[in-house]
């Protein structure tokens, strides 16, 4: 599903967020947004979930004008947001429940997902009797699950350790290939952008304006970035990190 804004703005009262945002996300692309804390990225994502609604401008989706949530628009969170009364196949099975599919399907269908994202043999448990990383997976399945046409991912792997985000990283990019939908990913993790995105959009500090665009392109991926090190030279430098060479080096995986 294409997303369209433009002159997008964004204000609180007398506090502007975000100034005049245009960009065409085209269907089944990957955009990361990344940019300094409190600019109004996850504002940006939070108006495509149809959970906010911008102060002027349009914003359309597959063509229609985005004014309230919908299930062909998924959002996860950086918090898991299981229900801790359900279990992991109750919680997953939940979003097909919700477009009134029988209970015995949704769950069938709930556990073919759960063995996608490797929770086979943990389907019965809650989620307090899993680790962090295992509730993100079932988060993960509940968001594919419905098949979206867009999935809006806000920090989705921020509250994770470093090989547990990085693991995480490598399930979420096999289901976008495998499903494709339209990704709007927020992150603070420069190296999380490149990895996953097709484009990255650095921001500004408040209200945010977009400094650069950069294409990356379908070039396949892994953890290791090296092919990426000027553009990932050039991001951190956008948002203020010192990347010079005699300075000490930004640990992969660092956030900003």
């Amino acid at each position: 599903m294409k997303l369209q804004f433009s002159q997008v703005t964004k204000s609180f009262g007398d506090l502007s967020v975000i100034k005049q945002f245009d960009t065409t996300i085209e269907t089944g692309e990957i955009v990361a947004l990344v940019g300094p804390s409190g600019c109004g990225k996850s504002t940006l994502l939070h108006m495509v979930a149809g959970l906010q609604s911008a102060s002027s401008g349009t914003l359309t989706a597959g063509g229609k004008s985005v004014s309230k949530p919908s299930p062909e628009r998924t959002l996860v969170f950086q918090e898991h947001a299981l229900y801790p009364w359900m279990t992991l196949i109750e919680n997953v099975a939940l979003a097909l429940e919700f477009q009134n599919q029988p209970k015995q399907a949704a769950r069938a269908e709930a556990r073919k997902w759960l063995d996608r994202v490797k929770l086979t043999g943990f389907e019965e448990y809650y989620p307090h009797q899993v680790s962090g990383g295992m509730r993100q997976r079932c988060a993960l399945a509940r968001a594919f699950i419905a098949r979206p046409q867009v999935l809006l991912l806000d920090e989705p792997f921020g509250a994770l350790d470093a090989l547990t985000r990085m693991t995480l990283q490598s399930v979420l990019k096999d289901l976008i290939e495998e499903e494709r939908p339209t990704v709007v990913l927020v992150t603070h993790d420069v190296d999380e952008a490149l990895y996953l995105a097709d484009r990255v959009l650095v921001f500004s500090n408040r209200p945010a304006v977009v400094l650069k665009e950069l294409t990356l392109g379908h070039i396949p991926k892994t953890h290791d970035l090296s092919a990426f090190a000027d553009i990932r030279r050039d991001v951190l430098n956008l948002l203020g990190i010192d990347t010079d060479t005699t300075s000490t080096p930004v640990e992969q995986g660092e956030t900003v």
